[in-house]
C-alpha cells in the first residue's frame, strides 16, 4: 500500500468516526485545538500527511483506539 493509500484510509476513517460522534469539522478542528475546520478536511480527503500530535488529539478527542482510523491488518 503507498502513502496516498494510506492517507485517504485513514481520511476516509476519521470521517465516518467524526461523522458517528456527531461532530462537524469545524467543531473537530475547535476540540483539537486546531485554527480552522478546514485542516480536517485536507486529513479527511487524504490531501495531507498531519502531525503525530494532530492524530492523538484526535483519537482523544473521539475517544478512539488507532486501529479505528487505520487497520494495518487489513492490506
Amino acid at each position: 500500500m503507498n502513502k496516498s493509500e494510506i492517507l485517504k484510509e485513514f481520511g476516509r476513517n476519521l470521517k465516518a468516526e467524526r461523522n458517528r460522534a456527531g461532530l462537524s469539522q469545524e467543531e473537530l478542528a475547535e476540540r483539537i485545538g486546531l485554527s480552522y475546520g478546514q485542516v480536517i478536511g485536507t486529513i479527511e480527503r487524504g490531501e495531507t500527511n498531519t502531525s503525530l500530535s494532530v492524530i492523538v488529539s484526535i483519537l482523544e478527542t473521539l475517544n478512539l483506539d488507532f486501529e479505528k482510523l487505520y487497520d494495518r491488518n487489513r492490506f
